[in-house]
C-alpha cells in the first residue's frame, strides 16, 4: 500500500496513469510526446509505477508498451473508502459531544456528591 500512495503522490506520475488510461496502452515516447517531461523521465517513472503494481510493461518488437492495472488501484481506492468512513464516523461522534451540551455536563448524582456541605 505505502508503495502505492507514494507513487501516486507524484503529480507526473498520475498524469502518466491518466494518459495510459486514455490510450489503453503506450510507449514512453508516446507519452513524452504528450507530456511535459524527457523520454527518458517518463520511463523512470514508468518504472517507479512498475515497481508499486500500477503499470505493466511488455515488449512488442523493439518497444516497450506499457498498461495500467486497475486492481491495486481498486484496492487502494477500496482502503481508502473505508478510512473515510471511520473518520467520518468519528467527525459525527465529536460533532454530536460539541453540540450536545447535556454530554458535557457529569451525571445529576455526580454532581450532589460534589456539593459541599453545609456546617
Amino acid at each position: 500500500m505505502a508503495e502505492v500512495l507514494s507513487a501516486l503522490a507524484d503529480p507526473t506520475r498520475r498524469r502518466i496513469l491518466d494518459a495510459l488510461a486514455a490510450h489503453g496502452e503506450a510507449t514512453a515516447t508516446v507519452l513524452a510526446t504528450e507530456l511535459p517531461v524527457s523520454r527518458q523521465a517518463i520511463v523512470k517513472h514508468l518504472g517507479v509505477l512498475d515497481q508499486a503494481g500500477l503499470v505493466a510493461g511488455h515488449r512488442a518488437g523493439r518497444e516497450a508498451r506499457y498498461r495500467v492495472i486497475p486492481e491495486r488501484l481498486g484496492i487502494t481506492a477500496r482502503w481508502m473508502d473505508r478510512l473515510a468512513a471511520d473518520w467520518d464516523t468519528r467527525l459525527s461522534a465529536i460533532k454530536q459531544l460539541a453540540e450536545d451540551p447535556a454530554a458535557d455536563a457529569p451525571p445529576a448524582e455526580s454532581r450532589a456528591s460534589e456539593q459541599p456541605k453545609a456546617p
